[in-house]
């Protein structure tokens, strides 16, 4: 049985970037939530850094993320995320996950 993958992205803003992020990260979300693998995809803020957000993904397994990064609006999103932020993507197995 295929196992869960999630993904955790952790984007930090460039200078004067921020709202240009946000823009493209919620661009994302509706046609993310949408792929046939997706089981989450939110998108989260940081409470002490306003230009730090972090996107926890859930998806059934390997096969559903390598769909999600041969999608359009993924591979915009990649074209385009370097000129606006840090990004740090951490691809998890479940150890204990419910």
């Amino acid at each position: 049985m295929p196992a869960p993958v999630k993904i955790v992205a952790v984007l930090t803003a460039h200078a004067d970037t921020a709202d240009q992020l946000r823009a493209l990260l919620d661009d994302m979300l509706a046609p993310s939530r949408a792929e046939p693998g997706n089981l989450r995809y939110d998108l989260w803020q940081d409470q002490s850094d306003p230009n730090r957000f972090i996107l926890d993904e859930l998806y059934t397994d390997a096969e559903a993320v390598a769909a999600h990064r041969a999608m359009p609006h993924f591979q915009n999103y990649l074209a385009r995320i370097g000129v606006l932020a840090e990004r740090s993507a951490f691809v998890l197995n479940p150890v204990s996950a419910t």
